[in-house]
């Protein structure tokens, strides 16, 4: 894994590149609940582990608003961007080592394309960290018993869930789009009922 360790479930850089400008990181959400965590994860890979080359992105006007907000000395490391446009805007780099893309996926009418576009933005051999909720076949057993599933799948949240990834499916999406799948851990309650998956990636 070269100049990183470590990189699933933390981040973690060697000593060798922590300060290097060669390494370079984006955090994207488009969740608008989540508005990039407040700029939290940016401000940590900036602060705790050196990567100064780090930019935040969200399709979200106010996620972005309230990263600014938060961590005004990093305002401007953060960014208005759609997941489908495929050019990056002109004031930051167009190639990073790293790319980690929390709970975006699952809103995404085009997966594909998200990822189609990640493998743009990404140099050769750089890594993608991906989450999404997990599904299978146990978990979609006890929400159909539990009676849960319009709660699970509620069609009414706006701007919600609309994709559902099980191993296989995630697995074999990334595959279609040019990435090798390293490692994949299931997180959140006990296993195979896991709130969420966390995969790690290259390109």
């Amino acid at each position: 894994m070269g100049k990183y360790k470590n990189l699933c479930p933390r981040i973690h850089c060697s000593r060798d590149c922590q300060n290097s400008p060669r390494v370079r990181a984006i955090f994207r959400c488009e969740n608008t609940r989540c508005g990039l965590w407040g700029g939290s994860l940016v401000y940590t890979l900036y602060n705790e582990l050196g990567l100064k080359n780090v930019h935040g992105f969200d399709a979200s006007k106010s996620g972005i608003e309230l990263a600014k907000k938060s961590f005004p000395e990093l305002a401007r490391n953060f960014f208005i961007h759609n997941a489908y446009e495929s050019k990056l805007p002109s004031n930051v780099p167009h190639k990073y080592d790293l790319i980690i893309s929390m709970e975006v996926i699952e809103h995404l009418y085009t997966p594909k394309t998200y990822l189609t576009n990640l493998t743009l933005w990404l140099e050769d051999n750089g890594h993608l960290i991906l989450t999404t909720p997990y599904h299978g076949y146990l978990k979609n057993v006890l929400i159909a018993l539990m009676n849960k599933f319009d709660k699970h799948f509620n069609p009414l949240w706006e701007g919600g869930h609309i994709k559902f990834f099980s191993k296989r499916t995630i697995t074999k999406l990334l595959n279609q789009t040019g990435f090798k799948l390293m490692r994949l851990i299931g997180c959140g309650r006990i296993p195979f009922i896991w709130k969420t998956m966390i995969i790690l990636t290259r390109k």
